[in-house]
């Protein structure tokens, strides 16, 4: 799958406006993908998924603070992007554009800042090629098409988690743990 560039940071400053959940998208979303699927070419241009769990639960930040993390979609390490080189620039550049668009204000009143890169993936959870997600998400991959939680020849073999049914994302990863107990237990 793709890699992820997630920047985490908090804020000075409360934005009470801004969704617990929040999508912004790029100018050129399709050719965006492509240069990311197809080309492993990190564009000028990006589309940010905003998280700030302190919509929801204040305990996130200290008093009259917000926290957030966004998660932008990147060229998995298949490109030659030096993340090293190139994370401290990227993230200025994710912030310069909710600062002008979601977040104002927002480059004056980041702090403690810190991102994970496709390297990151690829070192702290061994995904391969540093992808963020497990398998590409295509049809023939979806759904009852991915790997099913009991193995076909080793009927004792079970798997869990984003590669197998019913699919990815902590839900669809809590859903695959919920479908091997009730094969544990109908056993």
């Amino acid at each position: 799958s793709m890699g992820l560039f997630v920047l985490f940071f908090g804020s000075k400053k409360c934005y009470e406006n801004v969704a617990h959940h929040t999508i912004w998208m790029g100018p050129r979303y399709k050719e965006l993908l492509e240069d990311i699927f197809d080309k492993y070419h990190l564009s000028e241009d990006f589309s940010i998924y905003l998280h700030r769990p302190t919509c929801t639960d204040k305990s996130f930040a200290p008093k009259n603070h917000d926290s957030f993390y966004a998660l932008v979609p990147v060229p998995n390490l298949k490109g030659d992007q030096n993340w090293s080189e190139l994370k401290e620039e990227f993230s200025k550049r994710i912030l310069n554009a909710l600062d002008k668009t979601i977040l104002p204000g927002i480059n004056v009143n980041s702090e403690e800042i810190f991102c994970m890169t496709p390297e990151d993936f690829k070192a702290d959870y061994r995904t391969p090629f540093g992808s963020g997600f497990s398998i590409a998400p295509i049809l023939t991959q979806s759904a009852w098409f991915r790997t099913h939680n009991q193995d076909d020849r080793y009927k004792n073999l079970f798997y869990v988690g984003a590669g197998t049914h019913p699919g990815a994302g902590v839900p669809g990863v809590i859903n695959s743990a919920k479908v091997v107990e009730s094969i544990l237990y109908d056993d």
